[in-house]
């Protein structure tokens, strides 16, 4: 006598499943991708690096920032900056990095194919912004490292710095990321993207106070800074790297830190809402 067993249904996979998987794979693609572009390479994961060895260089002969009236204490110019240019690594890898890569692969017909694929626009974001992570973690792990190993920036030892560092880099990340994806929808081409995308951020960094002290700028500027997130992660940075008698300098005379959590979480909301709202895989004037 023989017995026949029945094969078991094969259960198809739920579409929230596919959606990770696919999004998943995304992120892989993507970061090969990135660092396959000399272009991207220099211009948002080195260019920190770029201005931190320049900043370094050009102004260490002068001593140390924020030294006592007897010439004791402050910070080295490298330690100054640093805060600065991992904020700005921050919005460079998100904003810049996406905002000009997407506007490209609108241009190409790069988003109209993968528009005829399976892949749901939540899975093209979550590659995007995974890419973003790693890329950012990346740049921020090398430019800490060069900080201690080549300029030797003594970094914070207090378990609670890091854990504003973790939640700011965070907030930013994901922000930075949104917004990336929500001025994609700007450029009316992938040839004038960074025309449109570059001077943006460059003017953000410069009134933001990663290249200058902000406090030294009109009040005017410190106001419209505000109103934009990168004051927020460069303010944020620096109450991680650098002591606490350096919060007078900020415009409120503090760190100010829930005021940071509140402006990065006003403009995720912002970012989010854009980005789904603008993203489409054909432009609507093709």
């Amino acid at each position: 006598m023989t017995t026949t067993t029945t094969p078991s249904p094969v259960r198809p996979r739920s579409a929230a499943a596919t959606t990770v998987r696919l999004g998943v794979s995304r992120i892989g693609y993507e970061t090969r991708l990135y660092f396959r572009s000399p272009d991207t390479l220099f211009f948002t994961f080195f260019f920190p690096f770029i201005m931190l060895g320049i900043f370094t260089a050009a102004f260490s002969a002068a001593g140390n920032i924020g030294t006592n009236p007897d010439g004791t204490g402050g910070v080295s110019v490298g330690a100054y900056y640093l805060p600065g240019m991992l904020a700005a690594g921050m919005l460079l890898s998100g904003v810049q990095n996406l905002a000009v890569d997407i506007a490209g692969e609108k241009s190409d017909g790069t988003l109209k194919r993968l528009g005829g694929t399976p892949l749901s626009p939540l899975s093209y974001f979550m590659g995007k912004i995974g890419q973003v992570f790693v890329t950012a973690i990346l740049q921020a792990g090398l430019l800490l490292l060069v900080a201690r190993v080549l300029l030797n920036i003594e970094l914070p030892s207090d378990p609670e710095k890091w854990a504003t560092f973790a939640w700011v880099f965070l907030f930013g990340v994901i922000t930075s990321a949104f917004l990336g994806i929500a001025l994609a929808s700007v450029p009316r081409s992938g040839k004038s993207a960074t025309a449109v995308v570059i001077p943006v951020v460059l003017v953000l960094q410069f009134i933001s106070g990663v290249y200058l002290q902000f406090t030294a700028l009109p009040e005017w500027m410190q106001n419209l800074a505000s109103v934009f997130p990168l004051k927020w992660m460069a303010q944020g940075m620096r109450s991680v790297f650098l002591p606490d008698s350096f919060a007078a300098a900020e415009q409120t005379g503090s760190w100010d830190l829930i005021w940071v959590a509140g402006a990065l979480g006003v403009w995720l909301v912002v970012g989010l809402v854009v980005s789904r709202a603008t993203f489409r895989w054909i432009r609507r004037d093709a």
